[in-house]
């Protein structure tokens, strides 16, 4: 069978053979790279099982075997044991061969997929900037008038009931004068300078932990090899403040007691394309919970301001962190189901 295919073992595209019960009967080298799995184990294996949700990449093989056309699956999931799921490209052409008619090209597109999102999130991003802005200056104006207007009529009250109901006024107005400063708090210039990153993980741990005292435990994994950054680190220090913080958040009504874990993990990632610009060198900070998992139905937008999967929640800490980590050109990305959620920040290391 080898000898059939050998030329195959040149291409630097992931190839596998499949016969007509969709088994492996052959795969080149690429493909063994690709799937991180020596050919050995995977000839003999069913296709199928490897991927997850594949149901359409059945029904895709099943009409390949009866056309000679090339038929394109995109956005197939290879499920790694252990490992994050790696999305692939997948091509299938029926072939004369005997005993084995369906020949398959893997391609991964996890940068793909991640630029085009990276792309979509920008766009948004701007708009959702420019929407925010503006309406917090719009509501502060008013909300000067609201609050000196009690102040005024406060004075004029003579009954210490009646003054109860203009402090609610004033107290109400200054909640909302902070929402206002916290929704234009990221439009300040940067203060740029060389900070570690292992620094920042242990100012955010300290404060986390101080306030979620109990049925918290947070695992520190460090590469205490990487670089300094240059960026802010009062705003690096909240963006990872607020992510972490959400996690905590998350497992503490989730959890109702029982102990939750954070991972807080640090790796250096080479070439590696951020807000369109390509570097030979970064930082991937990983925040890791055990927790729910974050709403299916929120899972697209949860970086969108006022977007909160939590009761009560103002929905304002993801799209701040976003902010922040992109005023550091970097990106930050959300990875979730339930048990394991996973952010992953982006930065660029000097």
């Amino acid at each position: 069978m080898a000898a059939t295919f050998a030329g195959l073992e040149f291409l630097a595209t992931a190839v596998v053979v499949l016969d007509e019960r969709f088994v492996v009967r052959y795969a080149n080298q690429a493909a063994e790279n690709l799937l991180d799995t020596a050919a050995r184990s995977l000839i003999g294996q069913a296709f199928l099982p490897l991927f997850a949700k594949d149901a359409a990449l059945e029904k895709a093989l099943a009409e390949a075997l009866v056309t000679h056309w090339d038929y394109s699956a995109q956005n197939v999931t290879y499920a790694r044991p252990g490992r994050e799921p790696l999305p692939l490209s997948c091509t299938l052409t029926r072939i004369d061969v005997a005993d084995t008619p369906l020949l398959v090209e893997l391609r991964p597109i996890e940068q793909q997929l991640r630029l085009a999102r990276e792309e979509r999130l920008i766009g948004e991003q701007q708009a959702n900037r420019e929407l925010i802005r503006n309406l917090a200056h719009e509501i502060k104006n008013p909300l000067g008038g609201l609050r000196g207007s009690a102040q005024l009529l406060e004075h004029e009250l003579d009954r210490a009931e009646l003054r109860e109901y203009t402090q609610v006024i004033i107290k109400e107005a200054d909640r909302l004068q902070s929402l206002m400063d916290r929704l234009l708090t990221p439009h300040r210039a940067p203060r740029v300078a060389a900070l570690g990153i292992h620094e920042v993980l242990e100012r955010v741990r300290s404060l986390v932990l101080a306030e979620f005292s109990t049925g918290i435990r947070i695992v520190r994994d460090y590469d205490p090899s990487l670089p300094d950054l240059i960026g802010d680190k009062e705003q690096l220090i909240q963006a990872v403040l607020n992510v972490v913080r959400n996690a905590a958040q998350a497992l503490a009504c989730a959890r109702a007691g029982k102990a939750g874990t954070i991972t807080l993990r640090t790796r250096a990632v080479r070439q590696v394309t951020l807000l369109r610009q390509r570097h030979k060198l970064a930082l991937e900070l990983q925040v890791i919970d055990d927790g729910p998992g974050v709403p299916e139905d929120i899972r697209e937008k949860i970086f969108n301001p006022l977007v909160s999967g939590r009761d009560g929640g103002s929905g304002l800490g993801l799209s701040l962190a976003q902010a922040f980590v992109h005023y550091l050109r970097g990106v930050i990305e959300c990875d979730s189901r339930p048990g394991r959620t996973v952010f992953r920040i982006l930065l660029p290391l000097a």
